[in-house]
C-alpha cells in the first residue's frame, strides 16, 4: 500500500496531465487533470467525451469541465505528449 504523502505527491505530478478515463457505461473522457475531492471523484478540464460502440460518434464531443465519479471509473491512463498511454493501476 502507498503512503498518504506519496499518493498526494503522485497526484500533484499528474496536475495538468492529459488523462483518459473509461467509465462503466463505456464512455471515455479525455481531458486535463485538475484535481480530486476526498472521495476521489476526478475533475477534468477541456474534456472530450467519446462513446464506443455501433452508431456512436467516433469524433467525440467537447463537454468542457467534468467531474467523473470515482465509483464509475473502470480505467485511467495518462497520455504523454507523444501519444503514448500508461495505466495508473497501482496508485488508487
Amino acid at each position: 500500500m502507498t503512503s498518504m504523502s506519496s499518493a498526494v505527491d503522485h497526484l500533484k505530478h499528474l496536475l495538468c496531465e492529459t488523462l483518459r478515463i473509461t467509465v462503466k457505461d463505456g464512455r471515455i473522457f479525455i481531458g486535463s487533470f485538475a484535481g480530486t475531492d476526498q472521495p476521489l471523484n476526478i475533475l477534468l478540464l477541456n474534456t472530450d467525451e467519446f462513446r464506443v460502440g455501433p452508431n456512436e460518434n467516433p469524433d467525440g464531443r467537447y463537454v468542457g469541465q467534468v467531474l467523473v465519479p470515482w465509483k464509475l471509473v473502470v480505467k485511467i491512463d495518462v497520455q504523454s505528449s507523444g501519444g503514448e498511454r500508461r495505466a495508473l493501476d497501482n496508485y488508487f
